[in-house]
């Protein structure tokens, strides 16, 4: 299990180092366009698990769209604080 925070730490970590080997990675160097498409596409899937799912349906898919949302942050030099300001 991992926190908000922690998740964060690890993709900018991810950002910084690029380990060839990593997803993140992969998605961070196709840039935002591509991160954006995932973002969109676990957005939806959120929306059909809360709709006709389980909560642990939904639970996961918004995991995911937590993952993809913040990668892309990251891919833009948004830091955490910087979210946190505006929360």
């Amino acid at each position: 299990m991992k926190s908000f925070n922690a998740l964060f730490s690890q993709l900018e970590q991810v950002a910084a180092t690029m380990p060839p080997d990593s997803n993140s990675a992969r998605l961070l160097a196709a840039g935002a366009h591509e991160i954006g498409k995932k973002v969109v596409e676990e957005a939806a899937e959120v929306w059909m698990a809360a709709e006709f799912q389980s909560k642990e349906a939904l639970a996961l898919e918004a995991s995911q769209l937590i993952y993809h949302v913040q990668l892309l942050l990251v891919s833009k030099g948004v830091r955490l604080q910087d979210l946190e300001e505006r929360l």
